[in-house]
């Protein structure tokens, strides 16, 4: 559903869908134009461990790529995606 509507530019620039950054990292979306790249995180992702390790992997992608991130519940892309629009809305901005 996300993806459909960033195809549709629904939010403005163009974003791409599992882009590399990296030999090793994948995101789920990026724009290259504003160096934003936006996550969208199940329920796995409230696990401490898998938080910490999302934490310690998102502070070296923007460290090492001056990425800004997006991380958006998927219950809320799945149900709200108007709202998940406004959020990435707003990191463009």
């Amino acid at each position: 559903m996300l993806w459909e509507a960033l195809r549709r530019r629904a939010v403005g620039p163009r974003f791409r869908r599992q882009h590399p950054l990296g030999p090793r990292h994948i995101v789920d979306f990026y724009c290259a134009s504003h160096k934003l790249v936006v996550e969208v995180d199940g329920g796995v992702h409230d696990q401490p461990e898998v938080a910490a390790h999302d934490a310690a992997r998102q502070a070296w992608l923007e460290s090492t790529f001056g990425v800004r991130f997006v991380r958006l519940p998927a219950w809320l892309v799945e149900h709200d995606l108007g709202a998940a629009l406004e959020r990435i809305r707003a990191a463009l901005a």
